[in-house]
């Protein structure tokens, strides 16, 4: 193979890796599920960065510590079409305009040690009417990478600098 062959090989199977249907055959564990068992609205793939900076500790002066953003990803649905996107606060945003924000309500250690938690997410709308604005809790599972990068390139002379680290997860949109 040529440069160019290897180079357009790469770009197919980065493409197809990020329109990859979500995962919907893994078991959340009991800890996730919403007290009030609302039924999956749907289940987006996601692909993109957690975002990480090295500042300085408060409570122990001289000390570093990477401290988390927020995320950055793009949604894709189950036929890997492009849906929306995620990011701080945390946001699920649709094309359409519909918008959810959430906040941590459980957490679980990931079956991969190198990769994010999963998380039980309660939301709210705070967009437009479609297609994510009746959800009430958002499940993330199925997370691969995203950790924050080794203490070890994170000190007093790289305070400030900022790591984006690769991840992929599926986001379960739970409602009635």
């Amino acid at each position: 193979m040529d440069c160019k062959q290897i180079a357009l090989c790469a770009t197919v199977l980065m493409a197809a890796c990020a329109a990859q249907p979500p995962n919907t055959a893994s078991a959340v564990p009991a800890d996730l599920q919403p007290a009030d068992a609302p039924k999956v609205l749907t289940i987006l793939a996601a692909k993109g960065v957690q975002i990480y900076e090295c500042r300085a500790r408060k409570d122990q002066p001289g000390a570093t510590e990477w401290a988390f953003v927020g995320p950055e990803a793009e949604l894709f649905d189950g036929q890997g079409r492009r849906v929306g996107k995620h990011y701080a606060g945390p946001t699920w945003e649709a094309d359409d305009g519909s918008k959810l924000a959430g906040s941590v309500k459980a957490k679980a250690d990931a079956p991969n040690e190198d990769s994010i938690p999963w998380l039980l997410l309660a939301t709210r709308s705070v967009g437009a009417e479609g297609a994510f604005s009746k959800a009430t809790y958002v499940q993330r599972v199925n997370t691969l990478g995203g950790q924050a990068p080794s203490a070890s390139v994170c000190g007093m002379a790289t305070v400030g600098r900022v790591e984006r680290v690769g991840y992929t997860a599926d986001y379960r949109l739970l409602g009635r």
